[in-house]
This record gives structure tokens, C-alpha cells and sequence, in this order.
């Protein structure tokens, strides 16, 4: 057993300090990014959020509105071999740039994968996501992923150390998922006991990742768009969001009427929800480590997005970055004091 003493941070837990900033207005401010990978030959080029691969999150309805947007959808896992061909009919080439499609790493999965893959060539981006990536079966599925789609953008998780992010890159991963426990429907915390702020998560990860010629995706925690722009400032080349695209028309789910308001359905891929939904149930040899809340019916997605993007437009006006990539070198954080936490709770 040891103690780490250094000081672990969480989006709550700092504020982005302003700065002298010569741009005139948020119009000024382009959040497109470029991409090269250190294994994909190609070029992915966007606004780098990610829509979760959650079956509330991650549906096709979401992507025909986010890919628009030139946002990625991460496709959750349980959409059918036939659903994708549906989906994918008369699709032109631009929009497989905003579609990922998700896989866990049992046989049946990599199997299901080779099939929409080998149907869909246009498909770049693979999602390879389990709850704890830091088992040598996750590795291992990695290193045989990348030899068998050796062109792919090969996304890889979660994990939140910077020795594992080097593992996986160096295995065969482009961009590595960072985030164990900060999700607003994840109880890993609560069960386990393992997590790591979310924060520190990302300046820690993004400085291996970058050192490897590799990306980080922060995946996790975002509650307010403030959050996305902490997690950009911290070093992360892409966000991925859950609960902030849950509740729309696009998401997941039906609309739930009680005393006369609307709701609809929002829970964690590790819940009883969602075992008993895709898995007959829960394992008797695990625990649930999600939950499920019911949230407010918020409409077309369109609108949250707007409002993300022109929040993530007022940070870079507020420090300077007329690009999104210049927001983490005009970042500086401040840590606030524990009595003004409640503020961004």
C-alpha cells in the first residue's frame, strides 16, 4: 500500500483565469481542428466533441444531427449488422468522417465488427470501449484490432493514468478514452472505490499521449459547457459528452409523461438498466456500477449544441485563442476555495 500526496483536480475544482485577448468578437474564434494520427494514415478534420457510445446517446438519430455539425457520434454497440446497412444507405463520404462504431472485446463483439466493417469500408473510426482498460485481454484486443484494420482511427478505453495511455498507444490505439467514475450516471466511485479526478486525469494523460505522437479524449464529468472548456484548457484533443446529449428528441428512449411534465430515461452502460436491457440481467459474480435518472424532456439537440459551441467560442474570446487549439497554451487555471465549490456542483 502507498499514499500519493499530490493534489488530484476535478473540473470543479479550478477556474480558467483571463487574459488580454485581441479578438473582437466569438465570431472571431474557429473551433475546427485537424487531426493526424500516429497509426492512421488519415485526416480527420471537425469540431472535436464526441456524442457518447450509450444507447441513450449514441443513436443514429443523434449522428445525422451532430454529423452536420462536423461533431462525432460515437455509435453504441447494440444497433444490428442490418440497422447499420439501413443507416449507412446513400451516405456520402464526408459523413463517415463523424461516425464511430463501438465494440467491447469479446469474441462475439470483434466478430460483429468485422461484419459492419467489411459491409461498410468507408466506415474510419473504431470505438473499443470497456469499463476498465487496463487488463492485459483489453491490451491484447487493442494489438489485434490495429493488425487487423491497420488504417483505422482506433479509439481506445478508458484509462486514466499516463503509463497506460502510453500502453495502448504503443499497442496500437490513436487516441486513448481518459475517464474512470466521473460520469453523472457511473457509480464506479461509489462501488469500487477507483477513480481519479477528472481533471488531473486529463493534464496527466494528455502530456503521454502527446509525447507519443498520440491523442486523449476526455471522457466523463462534463455537466456545464464551462466543464468542456476545462477539459480542452487541460490538453484534451477531444470531448466526449453523455448526460449534457441525453434527454433530446435524437436520444435514446421514450418520452415519459408524470404529473403532466415530460422525461426521458438517462443511465450508465453498467447499470441494471442496461444489463437487463442488452444482457438478460446482471452477472451474479458483478455489480451494478451505473443508475439510471429520468430526465427532463429538453427537445432537439440543435439547440444544447448551439449553446455548447458558442460557450466554448466565449472561452477562447475570454483568454485569447482565436482557434480552438490555442486554448490550452492561453489556459491558465486558478484553484478556488473549497467554500466556492458549490458554485459548479
Amino acid at each position: 500500500m502507498r499514499i500519493e500526496s499530490d493534489i488530484k483536480l476535478g473540473f470543479k475544482d479550478v477556474m480558467i483565469r483571463p487574459k488580454r485577448s485581441t479578438l473582437k468578437s466569438r465570431s472571431d474564434v474557429s473551433l475546427e481542428r485537424e487531426f493526424k494520427f500516429k497509426h492512421s494514415s488519415h485526416i480527420w478534420s471537425g469540431i472535436p466533441i464526441i456524442a457518447a457510445n450509450m444507447d441513450t446517446v449514441g443513436t443514429f438519430e443523434m449522428a445525422r444531427v451532430l454529423s452536420q455539425q462536423q461533431i462525432i457520434t460515437a455509435i453504441h454497440k447494440h444497433y444490428t449488422v442490418d440497422e447499420w446497412s439501413t443507416f449507412l444507405l446513400n451516405k456520402n463520404d464526408d459523413f463517415y468522417n463523424y461516425i464511430a462504431v463501438s465494440t467491447g472485446t469479446s469474441k462475439r463483439d470483434a466478430e460483429k465488427l468485422s461484419d459492419i466493417v467489411e459491409k461498410h469500408p468507408k466506415l474510419q473510426l473504431i470505438c473499443i470501449d470497456v469499463a476498465n482498460g487496463y487488463s492485459e485481454h483489453f491490451v491484447d484486443f487493442v494489438k489485434t484490432t490495429r493488425k487487423t484494420y491497420p488504417d483505422k482511427i482506433i479509439m481506445a478505453g478508458n484509462v486514466v493514468t499516463g503509463e497506460m495511455v502510453e500502453e495502448l498507444i504503443l499497442a496500437g490505439a490513436d487516441i486513448v478514452k481518459v475517464g474512470i467514475g466521473p460520469g453523472s450516471v457511473c457509480t464506479t466511485r461509489v462501488k469500487t472505490g477507483v477513480g481519479y479526478p477528472q481533471l488531473s486525469a486529463i493534464i496527466e494523460c494528455a502530456d503521454a499521449a502527446h509525447g507519443l505522437g498520440g491523442q486523449i479524449i476526455s471522457d466523463g464529468g462534463c455537466k456545464i459547457p464551462g466543464d468542456i472548456a476545462k477539459a480542452f484548457g487541460g490538453g484534451a484533443d477531444f470531448v466526449m459528452l453523455g448526460g449534457m446529449l441525453a434527454g433530446h428528441t435524437e436520444s435514446g428512449g421514450k418520452i415519459i409523461t408524470k404529473n403532466g411534465e415530460q422525461y426521458k430515461a438517462f443511465y450508465g452502460m453498467s447499470s441494471e438498466t442496461a444489463m437487463k436491457k442488452h444482457a438478460g440481467g446482471v452477472a451474479e459474480y458483478r455489480a451494478s456500477e451505473g443508475k439510471t435518472v429520468e430526465i427532463p424532456y429538453r427537445g432537439d439537440v440543435i439547440h444544447t449544441v448551439q449553446d455548447i459551441l458558442g460557450s466554448l467560442r466565449s472561452t477562447c474570446t475570454y483568454v485569447g485563442a482565436g482557434r480552438l487549439k490555442e486554448l490550452t497554451k492561453r489556459t491558465t487555471f486558478i484553484r478556488v476555495q473549497e467554500q466556492h465549490n458549490e458554485v459548479f456542483s
